[in-house]
């Protein structure tokens, strides 16, 4: 009995069906994640935050007067007073007549007439409507008075305070 030589690699277990077992044959799972969906969803609500982001600021937009005071530290939850170029008058974001505004302030504010209310007027508002408002806003009581400027105006040649809103004389 004669064996050639693939007879004997075959009775060895060397043969082909035994690599096969381990080799090509049969394929292993992919455990890696494909991360291509991951980085485009990524990207697209990168996108989505940066358009909206500023569509959140202030409701009413102004172009408000520009100051060298620097940021004020935010204590409570102001009640924003907005004072557009032609004169309307905005409590938060709704739009008030001027002989509403002390009744519409306290029924906003509440039992707190020490919460800050903040005084934002357009640069080109008239200085008879801020002043009308703020001496209303006196008059009812209020006392945390603030006039909101933008950052970056000329300087006076002072030292910059750590303050945007500029206190109303004679309030605490």
């Amino acid at each position: 009995m004669g064996l050639s030589a693939n007879d004997a690699f075959a009775a060895s277990g060397g043969g082909r069906r035994s690599r096969r077992r381990y080799g090509r044959g049969r394929r292993g799972t992919l455990s890696e994640i494909n991360v291509t969906p991951l980085v485009d969803v990524m990207l697209v609500l990168l996108i989505i935050f940066m358009i909206s982001a500023p569509l959140l600021t202030a409701g009413v937009p102004l172009e408000l007067p520009k100051t060298e005071a620097g940021a004020m530290q935010n204590e409570s939850k102001p009640v924003s007073i907005s004072i557009r170029a032609d004169g309307t008058i905005f409590v938060q974001n709704d739009q008030v007549a001027f002989g509403q505004l002390s009744p519409r302030l306290k029924e906003t504010v509440g039992d707190n007439p020490k919460r800050p209310i903040y005084v934002r007027a357009d640069g080109r508002a008239s200085y008879e409507t801020v002043a009308q408002v703020m001496a209303a806003l006196s008059a009812s009581g209020f006392s945390s008075i603030n006039l909101i400027t933008d950052t970056g105006g000329p300087s006076s040649g002072a030292n910059p305070a750590d303050q945007t809103a500029v206190q109303e004389p004679g309030a605490p």
